[in-house]
Formats: structure tokens, C-alpha cells, sequence
């Protein structure tokens, strides 16, 4: 069954053709992942499916009471809401149907009054509506989050999961993941792969994880040029079919141009051979040229140079016996390394275990607590700060990168800063637009650009692959592979990793960090865990031992003998409770009932509302009951 069509929709912004007579559409039970460059339209595609955003031509068909739910890419904003506030919003739509049916149960209705009772207690049932407190628990439940937690007082990990759970707890026919994976931890990217591989919807997702991609994918769509073409199957496939696809291009505007230019040689010829012309080959040579004028070139490839500086000496960073802790939570206990000249290291670790703590005792940037780090010599190192404290925003992108010259040098040589920008996927117009003003993906390259300007002999790179689109990642891998000097790389990106470092340090689950030869997935190999900090009903974002915050104090308690009774004794009361709500909605879905008296309808609406009031509170405490039972007594 086809969820959304798009019938040759068009899209403009400004000067920019975001698409040109797209067609798409998404069946049952897909996961179709999105991809093109940062800036292409993707988001913006997003919006026309959702209806944020309407085509300037064409139309976006949906299917009829579809429901579609997104996951934004920004991080949530209302911070003062709690975690079940929050949750529970997403079925704001719904909860009016209920609040409008309360509304009208409670007045003298004449016929046409309850002929309009009727068709809105069949909308809410359709949608599932007398539940939703229920389906709000059962969401916080398999998602495992705190309900009265406020928002500001969670991770961004912990984020991203409550604006999982709103989008998931409608139940969505289509499911939209707009860069799901930004900001999460190894763990939490493994545990969305999951939910969203057990998701019995279709679902349409924005990422640049190819890891991530290449698991989830049954199809990919590329936005590119203003057009959308599907290629089934995973992301591997896709590379070899759009690198077969972009040869056959290539050769038919090579045969094209061939033809015009003969034919362009033809009209040009002396007076003689123009009297005599076939005006039906001139018609074809007009018909050719508007083509050629119209035809969409393909974007320039990213162009990273990284400049090598003179040779460090041989023993880069030597740490001895290092430990460090903070607001007495150990993050790194008894710590040694030898970083020699030419080593390639990636550092893994979950969030909050410490990994930029890590960054700065190798860096000389903090004094660790216990034990020596000595630097070596002629070392000359660039930084990538994941929080983009180099930029300013308000100044233009040439301003960044060139500190306002207008040629910088690389290579020993003058290179015109709008030059060297073209080569980070800037044209000329883009490159004086304020960094504010830029997607993030943009201001990644920004940062790259501005560190590459330097020639380095030691690399420090902290998330350098966020919000870069999938082109420009393999782009800079190909540059780091062949970097000289040495490079130490933090990164949640374990396809990245994989195919840039030669070792890893990672933070293991009994609190240590240690080295191992390879990659991430060299690692994974080894059946060992990563330490995880980050848990809002242990600790705190930083690692500090805390009370959770639940919805009862009896969750930090031990089920007393009662409770557990209490309990055991909730299925078979639940139950029956649940086949009393359903006989009463079967005597309001008949279609005689609404033609009773007001009196005899009253009180069976009255009835079904009180014992479906009873049955929510019951599941409330069989599911509080349960994650106590769970918590404290898993045996």
C-alpha cells in the first residue's frame, strides 16, 4: 500500500531549485533512507511529506488517516517539561478527539447532536484513543525512561530517546528520523538501530551513518540536483549502481556534446552549404543547444588538502600511571601510553565517560590528578573542537578561514581564499555568507577548512564527522589515510573509524581504558563493553552517583510481601476489566444505540468512562509494580 506520493513536485527557495518534477513514493513496511549533500533539500522533503511545506508544483498524495510522526534533528527544546509532559504531547491530536467527546457526553444532545457523538467515538477508537495514559507507560516502559525527570535534566542521548518515544507512542503509519544518530553514544546508536529494525511501520530516514544505513536500508534515495532516484537494496549496492549510473551519464553527454559540436560545425559552414541547409536540421541544432543549456552538471567533488608540517621526533606523547577523576566520579584510573610518530589512534568511549577529558591530559591541556604526560618535540597540532568554539558566527566563511586576508598559504604557496573554499563545497556566493547563517554540516567544513589552512605533524580530531554528508566524509578519509603525521580521532562513527585508525583506546565497562590493535569493529570482535555513564537513573550527565527520580518512592524500595500479592493479583483484574470496557464498546459502536433515550445513553457512556478510568489506573500500577519487581528483584 502506497503511505505518500509525490506527483512531479517542484520546490524553490530563493534562487535555489531544491527539486525539479521529483516523483516518490513509500509503501508499507519500508525503511527507506534519504541521502544527498548538506543543503540539498532533505529536510525540506521532510516538510512536504508532513505538509509543514506545500510544492510550488505537483502534489504530495497521502494515503487516508494516515498518521506520521517525525524525529526532529534538533534536540529538544522545552526543558522545563517533564519526561511524560513531553511524551504525552504526541498525542495532543488525539487527546482533543477524547476532551471533545467528554465535551459532548456531558450535554442534552438532540439526534443530530448524538449522530456527531457517534462518529467521534469511532475516530477515537480507530486511533486507539480510550488509552492514553496506557500507551504512554507501555512507550516509557520499553524505552526505559525516567516519566518525571524534567528534559534539562538529561543527556543529550537521553534526549533524543524521549523524542523517540513521543514520535513512536502514536503508533505512526510512516516514521521520519531526521539524522537520528547526532549526538549519541556507540551504545545508544546500537539500541536505535534495534527499535527501529523491530518498528512494524515504514520509516524514512535522514543519515550520514553508513554503518547505520547499511543495516537499517531496504532502499535508497538519492536527492541530487533537484531529482530523487530510488536504488533498491542496501548502501553497498548503492555505491556500485550510482558509480555504474554516473559512467553512463558521463558517456552519453560526451556522445551528446560530440553530436552538437558536429552539428554546430555543420551550420557554420560557407554561404554555398547554407542556402542549401535542411531547416529541419537547424530546428534539431536549437532543440540540442536548449538541452545542453538546461542540463543539470554534476557538483564539484570536495576537495581536502592537509598540509603536512616538518617530521615531529619520534615519541609524540608518552602518559605514565594517569588518573583523573571529576566531582569525585573516577573517569581514567591508572593510564599509560607511548604515542610514537605516525600512530593512528581512535578513541571510543560512550558519553560522559570521559573521552575529552582523555583529549586534554594528552594535549597538555589538563593537569591529570596523578601521574606525568610529557610532549615531544617540534610538534605542531591541530585541533577539531567538536563545540565549535573556533568559529565565530557572525563572520562570513572566507572571514573564518582566511582571519579576513584575502589569500592564504598552502602548500608554500598563495591561494585565494574563495579558491581554496570551492574546494569544502563553498561557491563564491556561500563563502560570504555569515557561519549563523550555515547548516551544520556546513560549519564542520568550515572548521576543517580553517584547521587545514595550517600545516600540522600532529592531529586532533574530536567528532569530526558530525553532520557531514556521506561524499565528504569519504573525502576526508581519503586525506587523513594519507596524512603523515600523527592522528588521534574521537568518533561515534564506527564505519569512519574503521577505515582511518590503526588503533584504539577504548572505555571498557569495568572503568578502565585500554589499547587494542584495529578498528572499532576489531574491537566489537573481542566481546568486551563499553562503560556507560550516562544513565539518568544511576547517574547524572557527569558521571556522579544520584537518586533517581521515579513516579513513585516505592521504586527505590524492595516489593514487600503485600506488594507482591498486590501484583499477582493485577493480570485477572486487568483483564477482566478490559472484556467489561469492550462489551460496553460493543453496545456503543451498534448502530441502535445513539437511539435510545439521553437517559440510557447516559449511563452507559457514564459507566464505560468510569471503568475505563479504573482499568488506566490499574495498568498504572502493574507497570510501576513492574519496574520495581524488574529493578531490584531480577531473578
Amino acid at each position: 500500500m502506497t503511505l505518500v506520493r509525490f506527483d512531479e513536485v517542484s520546490l524553490e527557495f530563493g534562487d535555489q531549485r531544491l527539486m525539479d518534477k521529483a516523483e516518490f513514493a513509500i509503501q508499507s513496511g519500508e525503511r527507506v533512507c534519504l541521502i544527498g549533500r548538506n543543503g540539498a533539500g532533505k529536510s525540506s522533503m521532510f516538510n512536504l511529506i508532513t505538509g509543514k511545506v506545500l510544492p510550488d508544483h505537483g502534489e504530495v498524495l497521502r494515503k487516508a488517516d494516515i498518521c506520521i510522526s517525525q524525529l526532529d534533528q534538533a534536540l529538544l527544546g522545552e526543558l522545563e517539561q517533564s519526561v511524560y509532559e513531553f511524551v504525552v504531547s504526541g498525542l495532543a491530536e488525539l487527546q482533543a478527539l477524547c476532551d471533545e467527546y467528554q465535551r459532548l457526553s456531558g450535554e442534552a444532545l438532540d439526534q443530530k447532536g448524538l449522530k456527531a457523538l457517534e462518529e467521534l467515538q469511532h475516530r477515537i477508537e480507530a486511533h486507539g484513543g480510550w488509552h492514553i495514559e496506557q500507551r504512554v507507560e507501555t512507550v516509557l516502559t520499553e524505552l526505559n525512561l525516567p516519566a518525571h525527570r524534567k528534559l534539562k535534566e538529561l543527556s543529550g542521548g537521553w534526549r533524543r530517546r524521549v523524542g523517540l518515544a513521543r514520535a513512536l507512542v502514536s503508533k505512526p503509519d510512516l516514521l521520519l528520523l531526521d539524522e537520528p544518530t547526532n549526538h549519541l553514544d556507540l551504545s545508544t546508536i546500537q539500541w536505535l538501530e534495534n527499535k527501529v529494525l523491530a518498528f512494524p511501520g515504514s520509516v524514512l530516514l535522514i543519515t550520514h551513518d553508513r554503518a547505520y544505513l547499511q543495516r537499517l536500508a531496504t532502499r535508497i534515495v538519492e536527492l541530487d540536483r533537484g531529482r530523487l532516484t530510488s536504488w533498491p537494496g542496501n548502501y553497498e549496492n548503492y555505491l556500485r549502481r550510482k558509480e555504474k549510473s554516473l559512467e553512463d551519464e558521463a558517456r552519453q553527454n560526451a556522445l551528446f556534446d560530440k553530436k552538437l559540436a558536429q552539428e554546430e560545425a555543420w551550420v557554420r559552414q560557407g554561404i554555398k552549404a547554407r542556402r542549401t541547409r535542411n531547416e529541419g536540421r537547424v530546428r534539431a541544432l536549437m532543440a540540442m543547444r536548449e538541452a545542453r543549456a538546461q542540463r543539470l552538471r554534476l557538483q564539484g567533488k570536495a576537495r581536502i588538502h592537509v598540509d603536512d608540517a616538518a617530521p615531529s621526533g619520534r615519541k609524540v606523547i608518552e602518559v605514565r600511571d594517569v588518573a583523573h577523576a571529576y566531582d569525585e566520579q573516577p573517569l581514567i584510573e591508572g593510564f599509560s601510553i607511548k604515542v610514537m610518530r605516525g600512530d593512528r589512534i581512535g578513541i571510543v568511549g560512550n558519553n560522559g565517560v570521559g573521552k575529552s577529558t582523555l583529549l586534554g591530559i594528552l594535549l597538555g591541556e589538563l593537569t591529570p590528578q596523578r601521574g606525568t604526560v610529557k610532549l615531544g618535540t617540534n610538534l605542531e597540532i591541530g585541533y577539531f573542537d567538536q563545540l565549535r568554539t573556533a568559529v565565530d558566527p557572525e563572520k562570513t566563511v572566507a572571514d573564518n578561514v582566511g582571519d579576513g586576508r584575502d589569500f592564504i598559504k598552502i602548500d608554500g604557496k598563495d591561494r585565494h581564499i574563495i579558491s581554496y573554499l570551492n574546494g569544502f563545497l563553498f561557491s563564491a556566493k556561500r563563502a560570504m555568507t555569515p557561519v549563523k547563517a550555515l547548516s551544520g554540516g556546513e560549519v564542520n567544513r568550515v572548521i576543517l577548512a580553517q584547521l587545514f589552512t595550517r600545516a600540522t605533524n600532529l592531529l586532533v580530531l574530536d567528532e569530526p564527522t558530525n553532520d557531514l554528508d556521506v561524499e565528504t566524509l569519504e573525502v576526508l578519509e581519503e586525506r587523513l589515510i594519507l596524512y603523515d603525521g600523527t592522528l588521534i580521532v574521537v568518533s561515534h562513527d564506527r564505519e569512519f573509524l574503521d577505515n582511518v585508525v590503526t588503533s584504539t583506546l577504548v572505555f571498557e565497562d569495568d572503568g578502565q581504558v585500554r589499547e587494542y590493535v584495529g578498528g572499532y569493529s576489531d574491537w566489537l570482535r573481542r566481546g568486551k563493553l563499553l562503560a556507560e555513564l550516562d544513565n539518568p537513573y544511576t547517574t547524572t550527565s557527569r558521571g556522579r552517583k544520584t537518586t533517581s527520580v521515579t513516579r513513585n518512592k516505592t521504586l527505590s524500595k524492595k516489593l514487600s510481601y503485600k506488594l507482591r500479592l498486590e501484583l499477582n493479583a493485577l493480570p485477572d483484574k486487568i483483564q477482566c476489566l478490559e472484556q467489561e470496557v469492550e462489551s460496553l464498546q460493543q453496545q456503543t459502536a451498534d448502530t441502535e444505540f445513539y437511539r435510545q433515550s439521553h437517559e440510557q445513553v447516559r449511563v452507559v457512556l457514564d459507566n464505560l468512562a468510569s471503568t475505563q478510568k479504573e482499568l488506566e489506573a490499574l495498568i498504572e500500577r502493574w507497570v510501576e509494580l513492574e519496574g520495581v519487581q524488574e529493578r531490584r528483584d531480577p531473578s
